[in-house]
């Protein structure tokens, strides 16, 4: 139960307060954001929702209401932060292990469809 409240008071810290449409977005203390501080805060975004997502399905439930941006702008700073953490990740498991890059994403796609009950072509 602590990891819940410690991953919960991380997300929540690091949530960030919608602007008007077209403008950067703020942090929750009311500081506007630079650009590279939204790619920033995207990533801590996305790192969050993992985070509770490894804690509980409750965690990550409430993750994603709370945290995630319901308008276009919110969703695509989210998908943004969800491809840089992917790459960084890649990045990592190829270094650790020496694998290819491209054979780490198959392996990952046949995991996939394994788990979605899906025959695998090729």
């Amino acid at each position: 139960m602590q990891a819940a409240q410690t991953a919960q008071v991380q997300a929540t810290q690091t949530a960030r307060v919608q602007g008007a449409p077209g403008e950067p977005l703020a942090a929750p203390g009311g500081t506007m954001a630079a650009p590279g501080g939204t790619m920033a805060a995207a990533m801590q975004l996305a790192i969050a929702l993992l985070t509770a997502g490894l804690d509980s399905p409750e965690l990550e439930a409430w993750a994603v209401d709370e945290l995630i941006l319901a308008d276009t702008d919110g969703l695509a700073d989210f998908m943004a932060g969800l491809h840089v953490i992917s790459v960084v990740l890649l990045t990592e498991v190829h270094e650790a292990t020496g694998e290819p890059s491209a054979a780490i994403l198959q392996r990952l796609a046949m995991l996939a469809e394994h788990g979605r009950g899906t025959p695998s072509v090729g």
